[in-house]
């Protein structure tokens, strides 16, 4: 039990560090300030991508890279322009195919590493972007909505934990990830429920009705466990434990924030559609 107990205070520690420092940047800094976080958190988990999916080659790794970049750019600088974004959607995977081609190694792996290239910045960059996009574009409610996303996949990843820990028995998707229960994603779904109650009441008062936040917050607790699930079962099929060790107690960016990408699209869409 020293492992876990030491991983756990590790954990705590890099959120006490963590969390100060993302709410400096997201409240009184100017929306640039907090684009660089992103985009530097975007990129890093895009190069942990790659690397998992093209372990023996990183020049197709960069290249990966390069184009997150690019597609970041695109979309926090023009997020209304719709020519920019059809661009973006329409260009980005067509690259995969073509840099597989000019690095095509081992063909039995080609069109995962095809699939990988023109899929991953979309599925990466994009979602983490968008909270930048959300601080920039919604006014005072820009920094809430951002909140509101990170804690709907924390808050639900935390409870998860000690609801599956304590309360675990039953398993949910033993081939893909062993230790998460079924009793453990229940309570993730709670605590994702509740954190949408405290953003209806707190940070975003007057903006965020609570019959909205127990709707809104249903799907994204749902979807932020799939996409924990969805990091799970790349690493386990390409042999990685960790996406990387940047994070302490956390691995990398990636495991981090896999289930906060498909959080940020439920909130940004939904903030989208209710203007």
């Amino acid at each position: 039990m020293a492992a876990p107990a030491s991983n756990l205070v590790l954990r705590f520690a890099t959120a006490a560090v963590g969390i100060p420092v993302i709410l400096l940047l997201l409240y009184p800094a100017p929306p640039w300030a907090f684009y660089l976080l992103v985009l530097a958190a975007s990129l890093i988990g895009a190069r942990e991508l790659f690397a998992m999916t093209h372990s023996d080659d990183v020049p197709a790794q960069w290249a990966g890279v390069v184009v997150s970049a690019v597609t970041s750019l695109a979309v926090y600088l023009f997020p209304a322009d719709s020519r920019v974004i059809l661009t973006v959607v329409i260009a980005v995977p067509a690259i995969g195919p073509v840099v597989t081609l000019a690095r095509i190694g081992t063909i039995e792996t080609a069109a995962l590493r095809a699939c990988a290239l023109g899929f991953g910045p979309l599925f990466v960059v994009v979602p983490l972007t968008l909270l930048a996009v959300m601080k920039k574009t919604l006014g005072e409610a820009g920094p809430g909505s951002v909140v509101l996303a990170l804690g709907l996949a924390w808050m639900g990843d935390s409870v998860a934990y000690f609801a599956g820990r304590f309360l675990g028995s039953h398993k949910l998707y033993e081939a893909v990830s062993p230790k998460k229960t079924v009793e453990g994603a229940i309570g993730g779904l709670v605590g994702s429920v509740a954190w949408a109650a405290i953003g209806s009441a707190w940070f975003l008062r007057g903006v965020l009705p609570l019959s909205h936040a127990v709707l809104l917050a249903l799907p994204a607790g749902v979807l932020g466990q799939t996409g924990d699930l969805a990091e799970s079962l790349l690493k386990r099929s390409t042999g990685v434990k960790d996406s990387g060790a940047i994070v302490p107690g956390h691995g990398g960016v990636l495991d981090r924030v896999d289930a906060v990408i498909m959080t940020t699209a439920v909130v940004f869409l939904y903030m989208l559609w209710k203007r």
